[in-house]
């Protein structure tokens, strides 16, 4: 077959069982394993499958004796089909909403900082407009919320586009920087000090972002510009509550952002470190598809969203509302 034009699906007979066998045999990377996944013979597992690769003229999956492995082709129907079956439990989502009686639903994705305050009055105020919208928010590092936006598993995000994505697939609409601070508990050997460097605090337990997530590469950034070895003792977890929690009942110190230990951090139980250098990450935004079209519900959240940062409220802001009381 030669060059795919805009309706090549339907010349090859494309069906939504081939997506389900696509994500099947990513799985099981066996093509008896995969069939039984899906209650299918693997004769007729085997059929599917190759009437399709004839029909296109490209082979998606290279056979071995262990079983398939996908190569680029069929990676790229691989990934997509993640995105149709997506998108298609979204639709069934929102068709459920509407006959119930409710406004639809919104899967977002978001960094930390923003969560605290900038989505959370949002999702007030949209609701205030519609009651019935249901709305799941998965606070996660953007690394890991990038791809469930490729994959429809998210509306939009507010994020980071991290390194090695095609940012042409994105709208990308810049909020703002994330300011960094380093906690530990009231009562520490550090807490009266009115100055610190970077030495006086590696002698301690850290907890912190594992690996590879972005404010971990900010806080081993600089213990590298500064020359200075890094903390021997490391807890890694992305989970907050869980970090504040070691700080709460040891000598353990945490950067977290700066939103997030003012509304988590207690005076009565938290210290914030003095550190001369300001530390903040770069600019999160809110991330969307370019090609994609917002359901209704994401859109009134979207929306929202922009009127809040365009208001170019403060954090405090954000939380004691306006001159009627209402949040922002």
């Amino acid at each position: 077959m030669g060059v795919l034009d805009e309706n090549w699906f339907l010349h090859v007979r494309l069906k939504l069982r081939h997506f389900q066998l696509f994500l099947a045999l990513d799985e099981q990377r066996n093509l008896h394993r995969a069939a039984a996944q899906l209650n299918m013979s693997q004769p007729a597992a085997s059929k599917l499958l190759s009437d399709l690769e004839t029909n296109l003229g490209i082979r998606l999956f290279d056979r071995h004796a262990r079983g398939l492995t996908p190569n680029w082709y069929g990676e790229i129907m691989i990934r997509h089909a993640h995105s149709m079956l997506s998108a298609l439990r979204h639709t069934g989502e929102e068709l459920n909403a509407l006959r119930d009686g409710n406004a639809g639903t919104v899967a977002v994705g978001t960094v930390m900082a923003p969560a605290v305050t900038l989505l959370t009055s949002a999702i007030e105020r949209v609701h205030r407009e519609r009651p019935g919208l249901k709305i799941r928010v998965d606070v996660d590092v953007s690394k890991t919320l990038v791809p469930r936006l490729l994959e429809g598993e998210l509306d939009f995000a507010i994020t980071r586009i991290p390194a090695g994505f095609d940012i042409e697939r994105f709208v990308f609409e810049e909020i703002g920087e994330e300011e960094l601070c380093f906690v530990c508990r009231q009562g520490h050997p550090l807490a009266d000090k009115t100055s610190l460097s970077l030495t006086d605090m590696a002698t301690y337990p850290w907890t912190l972002q594992p690996t590879g997530a972005l404010m971990r590469q900010r806080v081993d950034s600089l213990f590298l510009h500064h020359q200075v070895a890094p903390p021997g003792q490391i807890v890694d977890t992305a989970d907050v509550l869980l970090s504040l929690a070691l700080v709460d009942k040891s000598d353990t110190i945490t950067v977290t952002t700066r939103e997030t230990a003012n509304l988590l951090c207690s005076p009565q139980r938290f210290h914030l470190l003095p550190f001369s250098e300001a530390l903040s990450v770069q600019p999160y935004g809110l991330v969307s598809l370019r090609n994609q079209r917002l359901s209704p519900g994401a859109a009134a959240l979207m929306s929202t969203l922009r009127d809040i940062i365009a208001l170019g409220s403060s954090p405090a802001a954000l939380h004691h509302g306006d001159e009627n009381g209402h949040a922002l």
